[in-house]
């Protein structure tokens, strides 16, 4: 309903492209804009005046919904898409939980840099208990933000499914030889959570080891999107081996997966980690955030590290390996199950929800 861009909206069109093809449902898609989601056999219902700010979606969530629903009676299944649970008239709910901020742990220099994101860490964490017991499931994309969530809300894991996401990346060719010295690159948004200022340190202190145009940090942030973007680039553009490139497009992002030597990801919280999963198949060296996404999200890839999550000197060491070629801190990671409930694309999915209605 509230969903208007990223891998939220990815998951909602890639949710009603499916339902779009099966004809044995009547499916009521309420949405933004249907413009960001238009798919043949399905009815709409636009709700643009949701945006703009989490009162006018309370409002929407908690008020607006079970009108809507009264007038769509019957309802077999009320699917949620967006982290909230509405109160509705239905035979059976559930929510997909997208939203890993709960897990968040909040720092000062977060409140200084945008005090949004550690409210927006208290207030999920009160969302996601708002009618949480009229779900029949809960859906999530990782194990372990099933036994996260479970733990958090005192939810049965047994009902919560594990619903890997679908990582669509093309071939990747690898040209990193040609290149005159080692590229670093961490692909993120200027957020403070994406914990940039720990490779930049890092990167600083490699400098300061090995001398200038020895290795190269690429950013996919520019320096001028918020505060906190700002503050790193006035921190480190002194340093000569980082470069602010600012936003690529996806084409672009991926050429330079082909040139890096690394694939640098220090997130201090994600639900997946999306980069992680294009760069895998590569099979070139990842240094990632000791953090329970990474460990999931890295799993099968022929060569990972993981680092204590701001520690900026054993990243730097990390990093040193790679340029040297000596990799001596570096395993393959093994794949895990997840476990059961769990859903292989959106048919097994929906068979989980629909199960004995």
């Amino acid at each position: 309903m509230n969903v208007r861009k990223g891998g939220t909206l990815t998951i909602l069109r890639d949710c009603l492209l499916y339902l779009s093809k099966q004809e044995q449902w009547h499916v009521t898609a309420l949405v933004h804009k249907r413009k960001l989601c238009d798919f043949p056999g399905i009815d709409y219902i636009e709700i643009p005046w949701t945006v703009g700010n989490w009162g006018k979606r309370i409002k929407c969530e908690y008020f607006s919904m079970e009108k809507i629903s009264q007038q769509l009676r019957p309802v077999d299944l009320w699917l949620s898409l967006h982290d909230t649970t509405p109160r509705v008239e239905a035979r059976r709910q559930a929510v997909y939980c997208h939203n890993s901020f709960p897990f968040l742990r909040a720092t000062l220099q977060d409140f200084r840099m945008d005090r949004k994101i550690p409210l927006f860490t208290i207030f999920t964490r009160f969302a996601y208990r708002i009618n949480l017991r009229r779900n029949y499931r809960l859906i999530v994309q990782t194990r372990w933000m099933r036994e996260s969530l479970s733990k958090l809300l005192h939810y049965p894991a047994n009902r919560i499914v594990v619903a890997p996401p679908a990582v669509k990346s093309p071939a990747i060719e690898d040209t990193s030889a040609a290149e005159a010295v080692p590229i670093f690159i961490y692909p993120s948004t200027p957020d403070c959570h994406k914990n940039v200022e720990t490779i930049c340190r890092a990167a600083k202190m490699l400098e300061g080891r090995l001398g200038t145009g020895k290795f190269r940090l690429v950013l996919t942030i520019s320096g001028d999107e918020n505060k906190y973007a700002k503050w790193l680039y006035d921190s480190f553009d002194t340093v000569g081996s980082i470069e602010f490139n600012g936003y690529m497009p996806r084409d672009v992002l991926f050429r330079y997966y082909g040139r890096a030597a690394c694939l640098l990801f220090p997130s201090r919280v994600e639900t997946w980690g999306l980069p992680v999963s294009e760069f895998l198949p590569t099979g070139k060296p990842m240094l990632l955030a000791d953090e329970k996404y990474a460990h999931e999200a890295a799993a099968g890839a022929a060569q990972a590290a993981f680092f204590p999550t701001t520690d900026a000197e054993t990243l730097a060491r990390l990093m040193e390996e790679v340029i040297s070629g000596s990799l001596n801190s570096f395993a393959p990671v093994p794949k895990v199950a997840p476990g059961e409930p769990r859903a292989n694309g959106w048919d097994e999915l929906f068979d989980l929800l629909l199960e004995d209605l």
